[in-house]
């Protein structure tokens, strides 16, 4: 069965109530990743509920262990839900290969789990269905483990009304907390689930087992193999009230009386970034900033406007070092050469110029493109410029002779973006077709006519996935990622070597225009016109700071590789630099 002609269902790999999971991949991707599907009744919802519940699981996406929403939409007589499929094992067959868990797998699972819980009953979610088969540990296996709780489809949001209201029982029976059963669920539901599922794990026999239903109580400890600490025994023994008022009201409870130090909110901190100063029309801006770029050494700051002119700027002193005119239009890239000895500037006047940065004089005008040129990328031996224009073309050209080397087609659209792989052997390049291309750059050595005679590049792969224009691409320092911004206003990871995605960003409001990496790899930069900067920790995916102030749409953004140094461009007709600044915890 084919899906909104992309998502492809492959097998049923659940069935609940009113929802069936299934197994797919994403056609719409290529190569074609996997996901996972589920059927929603329209029995179960409505429609002004299923949006609800849509949007707030799009939020939930953004914790590292919920796995992402991806698409939601109605089909004839049923709602479904996309969501990212995450390879590991869930805890039933865990169990059930490896045996019961021990003491320390129980403490680590919830020093795991209980942020999870916290992050959803901040938002106003009750999961209704924790169970082992609804907990999946990723694969690999980290040493510390990395558990992620899958399957919301019997997710709620709690409102006023609903705790005066009740509603059918929703859950596995057991598994589930004695309010749920009644149509009553709080989120000390979801705890007593996690406390059920927990000494599943320590004993391997069904909760309805360990159950005395004549002394209406737990006895799952006489069924311990190994006796476990008093300490976890009274924790467990406190999510498994039947009570609800002598149970854990939240997970923030538990995890104190686990002696864990964390953030009651459970995000990760965010670090404290601020304005240092605001390049403007007094100091030398005069024109809506198109691009920027810093030095190498970070001394120094190139920036481009509409008005035709590039500026030099002095990183130290925040004045204007000097004014580079030629073009005869728009300037709209900028980049210095790896060895900061020349910076190349392209624009709407279909030409690229060479400027040296020691005299302050043109070295060169490169000619060849028949339409404006919106990205220019040295490749990292500096002896070759790259070159993306709207006449859909990318141009290859020797620095030293001013020459074009060849002419790279491929693209069906204008292309905007253009950048070399830190190895020099890869260039990408971002299309208004939606796609970004990976072409393989051959050895350009030999004269120029062998050169001319031999192909100095081949295509690798094609990366589709962005609903709208490619605007940005940016490789991370090690080559490993690609990173591309678009009109859909998301960014996309990728993996270099496979093509795969690896997941996809979402936050900003609308077209992501800049993306670049921090020089460890580790944090992600992106410009939008939604007016802000956003950084984002590669490893997982998470939003760290968003950085506010431009009062128009940023269109440029730049990080220094020598300091932390931040700057954005925007059509405001400022520049601002951004510094991390020391939180006092005291």
């Amino acid at each position: 069965m084919l899906l909104q002609e992309r998502y492809r269902l492959l097998k049923q790999i659940g069935k609940g109530g009113f929802c069936k999971t299934f197994l797919a991949i994403d056609e719409g991707q290529f190569p074609p990743v996997p996901c996972v599907v589920q059927e929603l009744s329209l029995e179960y919802e409505i429609f002004k509920n299923f949006q609800q519940k849509a949007q707030q699981l799009e939020e939930l996406g953004k914790h590292p262990k919920i796995p992402a929403l991806l698409a939601y939409f109605q089909h004839n007589k049923h709602f479904y839900l996309v969501q990212e499929f995450i390879a590991g094992t869930n805890l039933a067959q865990v169990v059930e290969e490896e045996g019961a868990f021990n003491e320390t797998q129980i403490w680590q699972l919830l020093e795991d789990l209980l942020p999870v819980f916290q992050f959803m009953s901040d938002r106003h979610i009750i999961h209704r269905d924790i169970k082992p088969q609804n907990i999946i540990r990723r694969s690999p296996i980290t040493k510390k483990g990395d558990f992620v709780i899958v399957d919301f489809s019997t997710a709620k949001i709690v409102t006023e009304i609903d705790r005066l209201t009740s509603e059918t029982s929703i859950g596995s029976p057991e598994y589930a907390a004695p309010e749920q059963t009644k149509g009553k669920a709080v989120f000390a539901s979801d705890l007593y689930s996690l406390g059920v599922t927990c000494i599943y794990l320590l004993t391997q026999i069904s909760p309805f087992d360990l159950f005395d239903i004549a002394n209406d109580c737990w006895v799952w400890q006489q069924y311990l193999t190994t006796k476990v600490s008093e300490r976890l025994a009274q924790i467990l023994d406190k999510l498994l009230q039947n009570s609800v008022n002598r149970r854990f009201q939240l997970a923030d409870e538990v995890m104190q009386a686990m002696g864990m130090e964390c953030n009651q909110n459970f995000k990760l901190p965010t670090p404290a970034w601020r304005c240092l100063h605001t390049l403007s029309g007094d100091s030398g801006v005069l024109s809506r900033v198109n691009t920027i770029a810093i030095s190498p050494d970070g001394y120094t700051l190139a920036s481009a406007s509409d008005d035709k002119n590039i500026k030099l700027w002095d990183l130290n002193s925040k004045k204007v070092l000097a004014s580079l005119s030629g073009h005869s239009q728009a300037v709209k890239s900028v980049t210095f050469s790896p060895d900061g000895q020349i910076l190349a500037t392209a624009s709407d006047d279909k030409t690229i110029k060479l400027w040296e940065i020691e005299t302050l004089k043109e070295i060169c005008t490169l000619l060849g493109h028949s339409h404006a040129v919106k990205s220019v990328a040295f490749s990292p031996n500096r002896q070759i410029l790259a070159s993306g224009s709207w006449d859909k073309t990318v141009k290859l050209w020797d620095v030293n002779t001013g020459t074009e080397i060849c002419t790279i087609i491929g693209h069906q659209l204008q292309v905007n973006s253009v950048a070399f792989s830190p190895q020099g052997q890869l260039l990408a390049s971002a299309s208004y077709d939606r796609t970004i291309r990976l072409w393989q750059i051959a050895a350009l050595k030999g004269s120029q006519r062998e050169l001319q005679n031999r192909p100095c590049y081949s295509l690798l792969s094609t990366l589709s996935g962005h609903a709208w224009a490619v605007l940005t691409v940016a490789f991370s320092p090690d080559g490993q990622i690609l990173a591309t911004g678009s009109d859909d206003n998301t960014i996309k990871l990728w993996e270099v070597n496979t093509g795969q995605l690896i997941c996809t960003l979402v936050g900003h409001s609308w077209s992501v225009v800049a993306v670049a990496f921090t020089a460890d790899g580790e944090t992600l930069l992106s410009a939008s016109c939604d007016k802000t900067v956003k950084l984002w920790r590669v490893s997982t995916a998470e939003e760290i700071a968003t950085l506010s102030g431009h009062v128009d749409s940023v269109s440029a953004v730049a990080v220094s590789k020598v300091t932390q140094l931040i700057a954005s461009g925007s059509r405001d007709k400022t520049i601002k630099l951004w510094q991390l600044v020391e939180q006092d915890n005291s």
